[in-house]
């Protein structure tokens, strides 16, 4: 009887540690969906709340007129941005256009202000921003594996005083001095609209090399069928370096007549 007694009771509580068990399975499943987010989960989320995925497809041009401010000065520009990679931008000074960037599909160029003459920045420079940020308009996220990028959810933080989804995005390498770089950035995106409001990377190449750049996304207004920051503040190791307000933002674009190539020197 003892042994019987002895057996039941075990049993019982194993039944119940079995029962407990479980519950606990049930609730874990019942309440993953709704908490978990994977990185593509974040993303897509991102681009259904700003448009969708058809409407951001569709871009194959983007003019965007504003003023831009370094320090004390404040600059009207206006920028056209292509699928092809090709950019040009603009600037306003003392009555005069100038052309501080642009991007001819292979070459980058720029107005050096000492000598007031164009001039193109090496082949290094030029190769990298085709490979990256020629990939990267209309957004970085938009097909990323096809641009050879990768993405990877790093947890939750608190960011501008704003619960976020820290993603991390591998870029393709860089070269810098002929050495190869790594080429990563971390995105916040807010928790409630999905969408991204700072980033920040340590700058692989360039004169900032090894700075801490730190880029604001704010005031996110429709533009044609999607929503963009129209406020973007960029700082180096904490130090604000330019900010962008933008007046207007038009999608597609006629771009006839713009010329996206470097003029010979005067």
């Amino acid at each position: 009887m003892k042994k019987c007694l002895t057996f039941t009771i075990n049993l019982n509580i194993n039944s119940m540690k079995t029962v407990k068990t479980l519950i606990i399975a049930l609730l874990v499943i019942a309440v993953t969906p709704l908490t978990a987010q994977t990185a593509d989960e974040i993303i897509d989320n991102y681009f259904e709340n700003t448009g969708g995925k058809d409407a951001w497809n569709k871009i194959e041009a983007m003019k965007m007129t504003g003023d831009a401010s370094m320090g004390p000065q404040s600059f009207p520009f206006t920028q056209y941005l292509m699928t092809d990679g090709k950019m040009l931008t603009e600037i306003e000074f003392q009555g005069q256009k100038l052309t501080p960037q642009a991007f001819d599909g292979e070459q980058l160029w720029g107005l050096n202000f000492q000598t007031m003459q164009p001039e193109a920045q090496d082949a290094e420079a030029s190769a990298n921003y085709k490979k990256n940020e020629a990939n990267d308009f209309p957004d970085p996220f938009l097909n990323y594996e096809e641009k050879g990028y990768q993405v990877e959810l790093m947890g939750e933080e608190t960011k501008e005083g704003t619960e976020t989804y820290k993603i991390k995005l591998t870029k393709n390498k860089v070269m810098s001095d002929g050495v190869e770089e790594e080429n990563i950035s971390y995105y916040y995106f807010d928790k409630e609209n999905f969408v991204p409001i700072v980033s920040e990377m340590v700058m692989p190449v360039g004169p900032q090399k090894g700075m801490n750049v730190q880029t604001k996304y704010s005031d996110y207004q429709e533009a044609g069928d999607i929503f963009f920051p129209y406020a973007l503040e960029t700082s180096y190791n904490g130090q604000t370096g330019q900010s962008i307000k933008m007046d207007n933002i038009e999608i597609n674009p006629s771009v006839e007549g713009i010329d996206f190539s470097m003029p010979e020197k005067k």
